[in-house]
């Protein structure tokens, strides 16, 4: 990892420690180590760490992997005080983790928090995840390449492992990450725009073992999307009874494509309202197959997934004509006619064993919905 020392750390906010501003009779899940998975994905037969009634909210902290793993010397305290930062500017429960927690061989990177139980979710309900609130719980983060991950893995000079830590930098009532662009120390550098968001969002998977927390699928996990930022709401088919519900790989920006392995990692506390929709109602209002979508900032949102970049577009737009058709009584030819016209479709990212493609489809383009319970409960979110 590329270490730049500079001027004494200044902490433009102060940390977000665990528990603290956590008001009474808030549904709470720490990301304490009994309460989180290191690399994998929680299943159909882990135990929830906390169970809520659809229709509530949940405050829910997360832990960046950045400064806690392996090739930075699974000590945050050392890692981020080698960047300047104060013992007391490092996450309690991010030291916690790196100190009571092993990463199994071959598991993914990120630390994610629950699972949280969805009283009466069953497999075939869609979940309904509203994104209130996210608050940054550190002034600063780190960007990195390892593994031969980024898409120019294997490119002389770009390969290999790699990062840079980042300030938070307060500008005109914004917030920006702030990155040194020239090794040798001039005074060179980028300073760009946050917009925090959770890169992983999931349910539970059907299976009797955890799967690896990189790939994203019909579960959701690591889907990257960007646009997930508060106000929006993810919708994800569940897989397993009472949905066991999972967050983590917060992010604090991210480009789309994330094409050198990671985004600006750092760690986030979600306020979360989780509600469900009934297997009975989807039927009766979308004919289309239920994948991971959002409704979000007046944009739909649908999502493809596959290893190979063109058909996880191919699987994008036809989720796309779904939605359309489902939410706006739409004939598919015209919806797919439409999509070529006026929406967008982007890459989520490319990095992640599975690459992710998303769509952008204004609410604006179209009148009233499809008269049914299904079209209003998502239209009303967007």
């Amino acid at each position: 990892m590329t270490t730049l020392i500079g001027p004494e750390f200044a902490a433009a906010f102060p940390v977000l420690q665990q528990d603290s501003g956590i008001a009474p009779g808030t549904v709470y899940v720490p990301a304490d180590p009994g309460k989180v998975f290191w690399g994998r994905l929680p299943c159909r037969a882990d135990t929830a760490v906390a169970t809520i009634a659809p229709g509530s909210t949940v405050v829910v902290d997360t832990v960046s992997h950045e400064g806690i793993l392996e090739d930075q010397g699974s000590d945050p305290v050392r890692y981020f005080g080698s960047h300047g930062v104060d013992r007391a500017d490092v996450l309690d429960d991010a030291v916690a983790v790196a100190a009571r927690r092993r990463r199994e061989p071959g598991a993914g990177p990120h630390i994610v928090t629950g699972p949280i139980a969805v009283d009466g979710a069953r497999p075939g309900d869609l979940l309904a995840v509203r994104i209130d609130d996210l608050a940054m719980r550190a002034p600063y983060g780190v960007v990195s390449t390892r593994h031969g991950r980024g898409v120019l893995a294997g490119r002389p000079g770009f390969d290999g492992d790699y990062g840079q830590f980042c300030r938070v930098r307060e500008r005109d009532g914004r917030w920006f990450g702030t990155m040194p662009l020239d090794t040798a120390g001039r005074a060179a550098s980028a300073v760009f725009p946050l917009d925090p968001f959770l890169g992983i969002i999931g349910v539970a998977t059907d299976t009797g073992t955890r799967v690896g927390s990189v790939p994203p699928g019909p579960h959701g996990g690591n889907i990257d999307v960007k646009l997930l930022t508060p106000g929006a709401t993810l919708f994800l088919p569940i897989q397993a009874p009472e949905a066991l519900l999972y967050i983590g790989d917060p992010h604090f920006a991210q480009g789309d494509g994330e094409v050198a392995l990671t985004a600006l990692e750092a760690p986030l506390r979600a306020t979360l309202t989780v509600d469900v929709i009934p297997a009975a109602e989807i039927a009766g209002g979308f004919g289309g197959r239920i994948g991971p979508f959002a409704a979000a900032h007046g944009l739909l949102i649908p999502t493809g997934m596959h290893p190979d970049l063109n058909t996880a577009l191919e699987l994008c737009v036809d989720h796309a004509i779904d939605l359309v058709t489902g939410l706006f009584d739409a004939d598919p030819r015209q919806a797919y006619l439409y999509l070529s016209a006026a929406a967008d479709f982007t890459i989520s990212q490319a990095v992640d064993q599975v690459r992710g493609v998303h769509g952008a489809i204004r609410r604006s383009d179209f009148g009233a919905g499809a008269g049914t319970a299904f079209a209003r409960r998502i239209l009303e979110c967007v």
